[in-house]
């Protein structure tokens, strides 16, 4: 018999689950400024991310952030849409 219906087979893998690369709020608040854009682009020449995940950035509310910037990501979470827009700046979702 071959090896692969021998061993036990363990678990469930969805293959369309969408995998995020996530960011937190307090990592954007440390690397960038007033008024920046934060995009994928700007995330990896400041060392936030190497490598984004298929299903792009999701912004996490881990933190805070006092000063007004432009976010551009896949996805939010409520309080870190909450305190980017708290703090002056505009959440997108791309």
């Amino acid at each position: 018999m071959p090896l692969h219906r021998r061993l036990p087979k363990r678990g469930f893998h969805n293959p369309f689950s969408v995998i995020y690369t996530e960011v937190r709020l307090d990592a954007i608040a440390a690397a960038f400024s007033a008024g920046d854009v934060v995009d994928v682009e700007a995330l990896r020449a400041a060392g936030i991310v190497s490598q984004v995940a298929k299903g792009g950035i999701k912004v996490l509310g881990n933190g805070g952030i006092d000063f007004a910037v432009t976010v551009h990501a896949s996805k939010f979470t409520a309080s870190a849409a909450e305190a980017i827009v708290a703090a002056g700046g505009v959440a997108e979702a791309v």
